[in-house]
């Protein structure tokens, strides 16, 4: 093992999922299939069989998206410990991907975290009725012009920047025509582009203030431990380490901005060097390498980035 180095793993969130994820990896790894299916046995369908064959709109309801992603991650999570993949010494999730991290850390149980973020997507499509609430990623702005953006757009309606992804990269959130104001204006406001996504909630802005609340009550009954690697959260990129800091940060997070590149910047400034994203995709990985030039960003998504990933860590 090569000790030269400080490791971090990174779980990304809604947004990487893709009908056939992980199916190489699933070739060779048997833990991917077995993770998938303690999932289902919780859920009471086959979640794999909608990861493999879609229909691609189903997966993309987040009341599908969430569960399918928690899945996927604790699966490559698993299959780096079992291929002798080093413990690292911080995690962090992007939104849904803290549940993950908090998984992987023996924070939480599996089957819980599957129960609980099956009922987070319910209360937060409960939260905004469809075609409601609507977000968009806006390219080539500055976080302070993002911001300025919103209020002009906004016209009394909801509209705020909800996640801080990497430099030039933030998403906003709101009210469906306030989102697409913002769309409208955001050339004349000097962002490169403006792309509404195509998602079902409008995550991380106030309207999803019922839902914290309805996850606050819910987390009570959930057990929670001290974490065995520290993760790092969302809501304010600090470390919680019990019970009522971690469920207290979870509940924040849901109608608070996530703020990616802060917790990217946070993990340099302590000395991390190598990024491992494990999930499907590379998505937090791209946004890692425009965060810290200097940091390596390593996704494990089929055989082949497994090997180019445990070689970097010095395991053959």
């Amino acid at each position: 093992m090569n000790p030269n180095y400080k490791l971090a793993l990174v779980f990304p969130g809604q947004g990487s999922q893709s009908v056939g994820m992980l199916s190489a990896l699933a070739e060779t790894c048997p833990e991917v299939r077995e993770t998938f299916g303690e999932a289902s046995r919780v859920l009471g369908y086959d979640l794999w069989a909608l990861v493999s064959n879609g229909p691609e709109e189903q997966l993309n309801q987040t009341e599908f998206t969430q569960p399918a992603m928690l899945a996927a991650g604790v699966a490559v999570w698993r299959v780096w410990v079992g291929r002798g993949g080093p413990v690292p010494a911080v995690m962090a999730g992007h939104s849904l991907g803290e549940y993950t991290a908090l998984v992987c850390a023996e924070a939480m149980g599996f089957p819980d975290a599957v129960r609980l973020v099956a009922d987070r997507a319910r209360f937060m499509q409960q939260a905004v009725p469809a075609g409601m609430g609507g977000m968009a990623a806006i390219l080539g702005l500055d976080d302070a012009s993002v911001a300025a953006l919103c209020e002009r757009a906004a016209q009394g309606e909801v509209l705020a920047p909800v996640n801080y992804n990497s430099p030039g990269q933030v998403v906003v959130a709101g009210t469906a025509g306030a989102v697409k104001r913002a769309v409208e204006q955001a050339g004349a406001a000097g962002a490169k582009r403006a792309v509404v996504l195509p998602v079902s909630v409008p995550s991380h802005c106030v309207l999803m203030h019922p839902a914290a609340l309805r996850m606050g009550e819910r987390l009570e009954g959930v057990e929670i431990h001290h974490p065995r690697v520290p993760v790092i959260h969302n809501f304010h990129v600090r470390m919680e380490t019990s019970a009522a800091g971690i469920r207290s940060a979870l509940v924040q997070q849901i109608e608070s901005p996530v703020r990616w590149a802060q917790t990217v910047l946070k993990m340099a400034a302590d000395g991390i060097d190598k990024l491992v994203e494990c999930g499907p995709g590379k998505v937090l990985s791209g946004l890692n390498r425009r965060i810290v030039k200097d940091v390596q960003a390593l996704p494990v998504y089929d055989p082949d980035t497994l090997q180019q990933a445990l070689a970097a860590v010095g395991v053959k």
